[in-house]
């Protein structure tokens, strides 16, 4: 068996011709600039080889699995790829459901869990049988009794089925298992010193608002209300607005006309209700739709927030309730689990095997520096760095042996402080003997590194070959090695410290999730760092207080907020994904498309076949081709294994009839410009002023090397991230802009962030402020004052998060010995 993989003749996307080898069974390295072609090597070369050498040894060979462009690939491995794009978004899931932790829990608490007889007060132990453990097996649908050993009290006895939040005999009542109820923010569906027709339904938008707008006209007559559309909506009647609000269903509405049946169609008025569809949509998605925005939430206040039912709540096992364990930490988690590990008697080692198979799985993600999650930390809002590592601390536990795992970026989001952890479960693997290729950018996992291949020695088309190879220290000494004259050139040049424009905005007392009371005073006109371990408080700080305060959202968790009286308006961009859509890429989220397709629609070419600017897009029907409806792939299920896209057989991937690929502009069809990197286009759209512009400010960001036509859901957060900022900047701002950017250095390679660094120094040179959630030691050293939040993470415990370690400019941050950060700083200094 060969012990390297071998790749001759590399030609896919920007790749130039190249030929390597990547060693077996070591930790491999694969770095280099945005762009330069990294992940196409490990994703679209080596993965996407694996998964049509896997169909064709199943008998599915075809012509739909186009092979790589390469000469040849030997000794190629089976492969799994684990990337930071987050597909479950169910507000249901959580770490301790994804992972099947919790349902490890469920199974203790209904073995162990010790109950209070209602009745007499008495004590009631668990009933144990003996039976073998079946984790995955829930109990039939039949109720069964357990009896107090005092007054023989009849309770009904709790299965595992009771201490799950997503069954219905152990959710709450009021809130579902959800936690929490919603409530809609009015002030962000309508403006009511607006008039209906200048737009005071601020959910509407262009032809829908018309169709709405004459829905409710004639519901209006239906009804014989007085209805004005340039009436300011304050001025309306309580009646009107009720229509407008809840619609002709409602009882709020129908109570105003309760002999008069409300209408049947919609041609006859049956108007739904601004608010009333709003929380159908709502509703029927669980609550993931983009109208989720305009909802706040509160704990529910008959489980507050626990989710369970009271009976379920009430259970303790070592005197604990299942819900007081699922929201601590998994430190503290871990805690508990090896003192019950003690307790157990010999007639409960019926799950001694599921105790310690806990423990083991929560000690492998608290390897991977996820110690200060809880079991009920919502899925949906971990980052893609987050959700990878979790993931990886899953895939340690299989035992698989000669594999390929392909891993981008796991340390995204990642507290230098926490990357040994996570080096040390890429090491586990390897040492199982399997091959660790990943994709990274951190100068602490490089050292670590068996071997480093340097790509570069640019983006896009100035990328595609092999700039270095070997060990760290190695590509220092060579002359063109990207990475190598990082380390060079890495000593850092004093800077001056701005002192900003004498305000602040200051946060008072703020108290929400781990934050331990603590007010803090960011400074306006500066370019600010918060920083911490992951868990610290950081995002709970700047997004759920600051921009939540900003905004003039309901929120809770701080004293006051003050100071917003100096910011004229304030950008936040965090790392969520863009969009869910596979339909939405990064000319349509730029509104590049739209100008791309009026300019196609002036051809003369175009004018000639009567086409316009609707049959230019993907995204409706007419020129589009029928077989993908433009999407250029087509979705082939794999049945146990995820979904697999391959190449439209109809249009070949350029995703038009063929009608539409006659015209071109500057001898370019739509479909030649949307597979087209940003940079590549700059020529072609030079001319053209608004386009042009986006296109430098998306070089500018770092992401030339996109390519136009490129799914949002394939973006890591942080390109997602500087694709927002990069729309941000391209509108016209007056006045002093409050910019919040969560770890915009994610995905960057070194050489990379001193280019974002030139961006956001020119905006705050240019009378604004900067405050941004970072670990990278680069921006930090860059700013003008830092605040470090910690000593760690989580919640409770003398090591827990959510105090002021820290704060002052960088040099005087490196001088705390407390400081986590400091200790990283003070290699600059």
């Amino acid at each position: 068996m060969t012990d390297i993989i071998t790749i001759k003749g590399a030609r896919e996307n920007n790749l130039k011709n190249i030929s390597l080898d990547i060693p077996k069974h070591q930790l491999v390295v694969l770095t280099g600039p945005s762009g330069s072609g990294k992940s196409t090597l490990a994703l679209d070369i080596l993965q996407r080889e694996c998964q049509r050498q896997y169909m064709e040894s199943s008998g599915m060979a075809s012509d739909t699995w186009s092979k790589p462009k390469v000469e040849s690939i030997v000794g190629l491995s089976p492969s799994i790829g684990v990337g930071q794009q987050i597909t479950n978004r169910n507000p249901r899931s959580t770490v301790g459901t994804v992972t099947d932790m919790y349902t490890y829990l469920r199974l203790i608490y209904e073995k162990l869990g010790e109950r209070t007889c209602p009745k007499c007060q008495t004590k009631v132990k668990p009933q144990l049988e003996n039976k073998e453990v079946h984790i995955f097996e829930e109990v039939p649908d039949y109720t069964e009794y357990v009896y107090c050993s005092a007054c023989n009290h009849e309770m009904e006895r709790l299965s595992r089925s009771h201490f799950s939040f997503n069954k219905p005999e152990g959710a709450c009542e009021t809130c579902g298992g959800l936690g929490e109820v919603a409530e809609i923010n009015t002030k962000a569906v309508f403006n009511e010193d607006f008039s209906i027709s200048d737009g005071a339904v601020l959910v509407w938008y262009d032809s829908y608002m018309k169709y709405q707008v004459s829905i409710l006209e004639v519901a209006t007559k239906y009804y014989d209300i007085p209805f004005d559309a340039d009436l300011p909506l304050k001025e309306h009647s309580v009646i009107l607005r009720d229509l407008l609000y809840y619609g002709v269903e409602s009882e709020i509405f129908s109570a105003h006309f309760p002999d008069i049946k409300a209408p049947k169609t919609v041609s006859t008025g049956k108007f739904e209700g601004v608010l009333t569809g709003i929380w159908r949509r709502y509703k029927e998605k669980d609550g993931d739709t983009a109208e989720a925005a305009l909802f706040f939430k509160e704990p529910c206040h008959n489980c507050d927030g626990e989710r369970l039912k009271e009976a379920s709540r009430l259970v303790k096992v070592a005197g604990s309730s299942i819900t007081e364990i699922a929201q601590a930490s998994l430190k503290e988690m871990l805690e508990w689990l090896t003192s019950l590990q003690g307790k157990i008697v010999e007639d409960e080692s019926i799950i001694e095997t599921v105790l310690h198979d806990l423990i083991v799985k929560v000690t492998r993600v608290i390897d991977v520096g996820l110690g200060y999650l809880s079991m009920d930390r919502q899925a949906v809002s971990l980052s893609g760095g987050e959700a990878q590592r979790l993931r990886l601390a899953s895939i340690l536990g299989s035992g698989l042996t000669g594999v390929l795992y392909i891993l981008d970026e796991p340390t995204a989001g990642l507290h230098p402080k926490d990357t040994k952890g996570l080096v040390k479960v890429m090491q586990q693997l390897r040492d199982l003997g399997n091959t660790v290729l990943v994709i990274e950018h951190s100068i602490q996992v490089m050292q670590d590194a068996d071997h480093i291949i340097d790509m570069g020695p640019g983006a896009g088309q100035l990328g595609g070959t092999i700039v270095g190879e070997g060990r760290l220290q190695e590509l220092e000494g060579q002359e063109d090695s990207v990475t190598g004259a990082h380390l060079r050139e890495s000593s850092f040049i004093g800077k001056s410290r701005r002192k900003g424009t004498g305000h602040q905005l200051t946060i008072h007392n703020a108290y929400k999730h781990n934050l331990k009371n603590i007010t803090i005073s960011l400074p306006l006109g500066c370019f600010v760092t918060v920083a911490g371990v992951s868990g610290s408080g950081k995002s709970t700080l700047l997004y759920d207080l600051l921009a939540s305060g900003m905004n003039g959202n309901h929120y809770s968790g701080c004293e006051k907020i003050t100071g917003f009286d100096e910011v004229e308006k304030m950008i936040t961009v965090d790392q969520s994904p863009l969009s869910r859509m596979r339909r939405s890429n990064v000319a349509t989220y730029t509104d590049v498309f739209t100008l791309i397709r009026n300019l196609f629609s002036k051809l003369p070419e175009a004018k000639q076949s009567n086409l316009t600017a609707k049959d230019f897009s993907f995204n409706t029907t007419g020129g589009r081709c029928k077989k993908c409806e433009g999407l250029g792939v087509v979705s082939v299920d794999m049945h146990f294994l995820p979904d697999l896209e391959a190449r439209c057989p109809a249009c070949h991937g350029k995703r038009f009839k063929d009608e539409i690929l006659t015209v071109a502009y500057k001898e370019h069809t739509i479909s030649d410009i949307l597979n087209m990197s940003i940079e590549e286009s700059l020529p072609l759209f030079n001319d053209q002023k608004k386009i042009s512009k986006m296109i430098h400010l998306l070089n500018e960001v770092g992401l030339g090397y996109l390519q136009w036509g490129q799914s949002l859901t394939t973006l890591s957060g942080g390109e997602g991230q500087r694709i927002k900022l990069a729309k941000e900047l391209s509108k016209q701002n007056n006045g002093h802009t409050l910019y919040i950017l969560d770890e915009p250095s994610t995905g960057l390679h070194p050489s990379d962030v001193k280019k974002l660094l030139v961006l956001l120094n020119k905006l705050v040179d240019a009378g604004n402020t900067i405050i941004v959630v970072e670990h990278n030691s680069d921006i930090i050293v860059d700013s003008d004052w830092v605040i470090d939040i910690g000593p760690e993470g989580g919640e409770a415990g003398g090591e827990a998060g959510g105090e002021i370690v820290a704060e002052g400019t960088p040099e005087e941050v490196a001088t705390v010995k407390a400081s986590h950060t400091g200790a990283f700083l003070g290699a600059f200094f």
